[in-house]
Parts: C-alpha cells; structure tokens; sequence
C-alpha cells in the first residue's frame, strides 16, 4: 500500500506542476497580449484614426450606406463654395465633379486657380457657364480663397481644395441642418481617406465638438467646414494669408474668439485626398510646425509644448478612438 500511496502522490504531484507550466504559460501569453495590447493603444493615443490617413489597402469608394440626403428647406440657404487651385489638374475635375454634383438650386461657386501650368485651365474651360473661375497668378491660397470670395452674396460659406471632393447629400445636409438649428454658426462632418486614384484608404469618426480640445489641436476636417457668411464678415471677412498651412484652424480660433457656436454633424461630409503632393503632409514638419507654434503661443499668450498639448486634447483623443471603434463595430451610424 505504501508503494501505491507514493504513486498516486507522484501522479499528482506531476499534474499540479504540470497545471502550473500551464498556468505559467497561460499568464505569459496573458502578458504578451497585455503588452500588445497597451502598444496598440499607445499608437491610436499619439495618431488616432482621425489623423491615420491610410489605414487599409485601397479599396473602391462605397457609400452606400450613407444617409439619404435630408429634403431641402423650402427657401434654401445661398451656399457659396471656392476651390483654390494650382496644377491639380489630375483631380480638380473630380473636385468639380463632386460639388456640381449635388444638383444644389442655390449654389455659386467658383474656383480660383493660380495660374497653372498644366491641363488646369482647360477643364475649367469645358464646363461653360456651369462654374466660375479664373486663372491668374495670387499670393497663394488665403490668397486665392480671399479673392474668391470678394463680392459674393450667400448665406452659408465653405472653401474645398482641389484634390479634395464633397461626398453625395452634403450641401443637402448641410442646408437642413442650419435651418433646424438658427443657432449654430459653423458645423463640420466625418471625413474619408481617398488615394491618389480615388480609392478608400481609411475613414474617421469624430465625436461630439469639443471647445477646448480645439484650442490645443486643429482637429476639424476642413473639407467638411461650412460657416454663416454673418461670422466670416464679424471676424474680418477673410483668411491670415501669412498662414499657408494652419489656415483654416487660424479661422477657426478666430471664430471661436467671436462667440462663434460650432457643432459636428454626425454625418460623412467630405473626401480628403492623400498623394504625394498633398500640402498638409508636404509642409506638416516644416512652415506647419512654426505656424502651429504661432497659433498656440498667440491663443494661450505663452510657448506650449507638445506635453501640455498631449495631457489637453488626450480625452478628446481617446473619445475619437472609441467612437471609431464603435462605428467599425457597427454600433454606431454615420
């Protein structure tokens, strides 16, 4: 019995230590995925989706799941729209395309090109009395919009650069929802990644709009900016034309410094093109990092360093990136 009783003891003690490599093991894999997991966060914490422009394989454009466009106020607002242009010959057309494509009754817009060397002028050119435009040389684009912008009368604002394209229903959206809400001065939307051939390389969600984040980063897609012509005349009627990259979040600060009531609206507005050409990558570590400095050192009277911007825009940041998963999981709607 004792030779037994030794055996079954043996036995045992050989299935608990083999439990514990198991559990051992268990718990190192635990830690791995712990790790990875921390590191995944800590990369969507420094770039969330909203600044991770390519995030898939390029993919054809499928907007079939967005929301029909809303029926039109019966006195639409006048919705004046300006394109900048220089030698973009290869996408103004498709820029074009996207805004006259809106079939919007009230719409002037108007592109303003910079004298270009290349195509450019001939495809304005083909499309006759349906657009405005000129070609001649300016001080760049603050510049160009500010010129495009002289004389217009309309209700509502917007400029779309041109590599970049308004998405099916936007003007639509855009009317209704400033007639529903006689309040709000400024609204933005979601945007989508394009590539250089017009393919989808990635999407971003953003979460309600937040005052104070917007103080520290310009993170408002500018593709999808609309304003009141009543806010852009209160703060100057015009773009900084010293800003070549910070442009728009200068107009958006300064619309803020004037009581000016944004909100986001929960709804893809815009397609941002990404190419090798693309001002905001091309200039985001050279003029773009002076002019941000400027900004923020302007807005808060005081050199802010990537630390404090980092602790005041992180909540934000962390509210985009489940937003994003959410919207990825199907959960919520856009």
């Amino acid at each position: 019995m004792d030779d037994e009783l030794g055996k079954q003891l043996l036995e045992r003690l050989t299935a608990i230590e083999q439990r514990l490599d198991t559990l051992e093991a268990d718990q190192s894999q635990l830690r791995e995925a712990y790790a990875r997991s921390r590191a995944h966060l800590r990369r969507l914490w420094l770039r969330p989706p909203m600044w991770t422009f390519e995030q898939h394989p390029p993919r054809p454009l499928d907007l079939s799941k967005l929301p029909a466009a809303p029926a039109l106020p019966k006195q639409p607002p006048r919705i004046a729209i300006v394109t900048p242009s220089l030698n973009h010959g290869r996408f103004v057309r498709a820029t074009i395309d996207s805004v006259l494509g809106q079939d919007y009754p009230r719409l002037f817009y108007h592109v303003q090109d910079g004298a270009s060397a290349d195509e450019t002028v001939e495809i304005l050119k083909s499309y006759g009395e349906r657009i405005s435009w000129r070609s001649a040389a300016d001080g760049g684009q603050s510049d160009a919009i500010n010129k495009g912008f002289q004389d217009v009368d309309c209700d509502i604002m917007a400029y779309l650069n041109s590599d970049d394209v308004l998405l099916p229903g936007t003007l639509a959206c855009v009317a209704d929802f400033f007639e529903q809400r006689p309040e709000v001065d400024f609204v933005y939307g979601h945007r989508i990644f394009i590539d250089y051939a017009g393919m989808e390389i990635g999407r971003a969600v953003f979460p309600a709009h937040h005052s104070e984040a917007l103080k520290y980063a310009g993170y408002v897609p500018q593709e999808t900016m609309f304003w009141r012509r009543s806010l852009w005349e209160k703060t100057g009627g015009g773009l900084d034309e010293k800003f070549t990259y910070a442009l728009d979040w200068e107009l958006l600060l300064r619309f803020m410094k004037h009581g000016a009531r944004i909100r986001r609206v929960p709804r893809f507005l815009g397609g941002f093109r990404v190419h090798a050409l693309q001002k905001t990558q091309a200039n985001a570590s050279t003029s773009g990092t002076a002019e941000v400095a400027l900004l923020l050192e302007s807005l808060h009277g005081r050199k802010v360093s990537r630390e404090e911007v980092c602790s005041r825009t992180k909540l934000y940041f962390a509210r985009s990136t489940i937003y994003d998963a959410l919207y990825r999981l199907g959960v919520l709607r856009a």
